[in-house]
């Protein structure tokens, strides 16, 4: 029996079951597999990435769904989807990066539509629906910390977390309601290896005439893709992006700059440590290898004893 890679969840006919068919769209039963190779991926990606808005080191492509057809068509602009192909360089991202993503929704961050698909010759992809559109060809208003900051791609690295709380308190509408959103993030960046979390990776959206934190996206365990722990975290925290400890990051953070009240902080030490044994399973079932599966576990739970969770 198949694990459909958009809910992790058994499906007895087909690669995806119908549930994962449904969040992509209430008229899909089937779905094609995308009719490239990881290959192929990669030079369209490098071919139309000019044409593209979305940048970054990942190669990305932009994508609509086409529920007439049962399949995902890739375009230059007006896509509706991100993809992001299997890459040379790093083994499993975008099975790493789903894995991650699914992770983060356990423990109650908010993510938008994700999952894996299948290429035509048999390999993942990972697509992520984009939170910045709706309706037809329409924008939501969506800046990451790096422009509002006054920093460019160049320089997404000189920061630091208390500067992105300032960055919070100044354009948000409820900052304490963010910084308890930022807090949880941090911690769970912390915990499954995200070295990476620089400024462009934060970004505020308005919605419902709120000024807010964006869905989460971009969350990978960047410490087993790279094969080396260099850094715990890309923008530092008093001064330091390693050896962090539970008392950098709850009493400093979550408490002194944050501002966060003991109960606050008990809340989320209990939601994740009720989520461990989930967390566990759902890195079971994943698309990684059992190898990674062995990495991402074991790091995960070096972390979660670090902090004493």
């Amino acid at each position: 029996m198949n694990i459909c890679p958009i809910t992790y969840k058994e499906c007895s006919d087909g690669k995806y079951s119908k549930e994962g068919l449904k969040l992509l769209s209430g008229k899909l039963i089937d779905l094609k597999d995308i009719p490239y190779t990881s290959e192929e991926l990669l030079r369209e990606a490098s071919r139309r990435g000019i044409k593209m808005s979305i940048q970054g080191v990942q190669p990305k492509l932009s994508a609509k769904l086409n529920p007439a057809k049962s399949i995902f068509e890739i375009v230059d602009i007006g896509g509706d989807y991100i993809f992001k192909p299997q890459n040379n360089a790093y083994p499993e991202l975008p099975e790493n990066e789903d894995l991650t993503m699914r992770l983060a929704g356990l423990i109650g961050i908010e993510i938008p539509l994700h999952g894996l698909l299948y290429t035509k010759d048999e390999k993942f992809l990972y697509f992520i629906k984009r939170f910045d559109r709706f309706g037809k060809n329409k924008k939501i208003s969506v800046e990451d910390f790096a422009q509002l900051s006054g920093k460019s791609r160049d320089t997404k690295y000189e920061s630091s977390m208390e500067k992105v709380v300032k960055v919070i308190r100044e354009f948000c509408t409820f900052p304490v309601i963010e910084g308890l959103k930022l807090f949880r993030l941090t911690l769970f960046n912390f915990i499954i290896g995200n070295e990476d979390m620089h400024l462009k990776n934060f970004s505020l959206i308005k919605r419902n005439n709120k000024v807010e934190l964006s869905p989460a996206y971009d969350l990978l365990n960047t410490t087993i893709a790279i094969g080396t722990e260099v850094e715990e975290i890309a923008l530092p925290i008093a001064g330091k992006k390693s050896n962090l400890n539970r008392k950098i990051l709850f009493d400093y953070f979550g408490s002194e700059v944050l501002g966060l009240n003991e109960s606050v902080l008990s809340g989320i030490v209990n939601q994740i440590k009720n989520s461990i044994s989930e967390m566990d399973r759902i890195i079971g079932v994943s698309f990684l290898s059992p190898e990674m599966k062995k990495r991402y576990s074991e790091l995960m739970h070096s972390r979660i004893n670090i902090l004493n969770l």
